[in-house]
């Protein structure tokens, strides 16, 4: 009996000091991420309310506008690049993302509406709009509700309608992967455990981008997939607006796309596993003149493609070069 509770004891220790090293862990990696967000954005008021924006660059007026899980880092991480090609990127954190609070009407006409304000307050008339992901409805509207702020249109990987006789490009998510991802973003400690324990199968459900993919690529891809995977904690200053966009991305509606007349850029990967490649083709062909880049892989991160997605916006917005 001794002896058991002896090993009982050793065992008990072992699994309290194993505990108290993950918490630890994870203590120090919260912080650090909290402290990151923290700092570097300014939270300007304006006609619709406090919205959590940055910018860097001079020239041309890009408005960015991240996805799910993200928040003006998100937005800055991808776009900050082309402030290096004369754009002057604006990251904006969406309603319920970081700073910027959640209002009554949280829909995609609202946050276009918003995002006029943000340009209304910076004193910017006219800009090009970038929409990735669940950013994508409200840059749209953007364009439909006020195209004479628009000058161009990107829609990245972007959540988007499409008749439900057109073929899917990838299977509904089960209801029990989206129940377990719904739990993921509603706690830091188990989104931090997952990306530590599963790493490979939050970067295929959350990222909707096979893991596989990261084997083949370059060292500078997997680091930038690590830190969009990493960088989405704190989610819990993110849970609001991830909530509202899984709900909206159910109910997602015809738009008028024809009275678009920005100059249009959408991008998917077929194996995209939110499904975005046949919304986008869709989406292109009701836009006049949009152009549309269709990768055979790369998922929902365009792994192996971030470069050439750069180049084709850079493109889009200095034709000639010119400044």
């Amino acid at each position: 009996m001794k002896a058991r509770r002896a090993v009982a004891g050793t065992v008990g220790c072992v699994l309290a000091i194993g505990a108290l090293v993950v918490w630890w862990r994870f203590d120090t990696d919260i912080r650090r991420a909290r402290a990151r967000v923290a700092h570097g954005s300014l939270l300007v008021t304006t006609r619709c309310g406090p919205i959590e924006y940055q910018e860097t660059g001079t020239g041309v007026p890009l408005l960015a506008i991240h996805g799910s899980g993200g928040g003006y880092d998100q937005g800055m991480a991808f776009a900050g690049a082309l402030a290096a090609e004369g754009i002057r990127v604006i990251a904006m954190s969406r309603f319920g993302y970081l700073r910027t609070p959640m209002p009554s009407d949280a829909s995609a006409a609202a946050q276009a509406d918003a995002h006029v304000c943000l340009l209304d307050a910076l004193g910017i008339r006219q800009a090009a709009v970038m929409g990735g992901s669940a950013g994508a409805p409200s840059a749209l509207q953007m364009a439909i509700r006020h195209p004479d702020r628009v000058t161009a249109l990107v829609l990245l990987v972007p959540l988007t309608y499409k008749p439900p006789a057109l073929a899917d490009s990838a299977p509904p998510m089960p209801a029990w992967v989206e129940n377990a991802m719904m739990r993921l973003i509603g706690s830091d400690f188990l989104f931090w455990a997952a990306i530590h324990v599963a790493r490979d199968q939050v970067i295929k459900v959350v990222l909707a981008t096979p893991p596989e993919l990261l084997n083949s690529t370059s060292l500078e891809e997997r680091a930038r997939i690590d830190a969009m995977l990493t960088n989405i904690l704190p989610v819990s200053s993110r849970a609001a607006g991830l909530r509202a966009d899984t709900a909206a991305g159910k109910h997602l509606a015809p738009a008028p796309l024809e009275a678009i007349r920005a100059p249009t850029l959408i991008i998917s990967a077929r194996d995209d596993r939110y499904g975005t490649y046949a919304s986008a083709k869709y989406t292109a062909g009701r836009i006049a003149d949009a152009t549309f880049i269709g990768f055979e892989q790369g998922g929902h991160t365009w792994v192996g493609h971030d470069a050439e997605v750069r180049a084709a916006i850079v493109r889009l917005l200095r034709p000639s070069g010119g400044s």
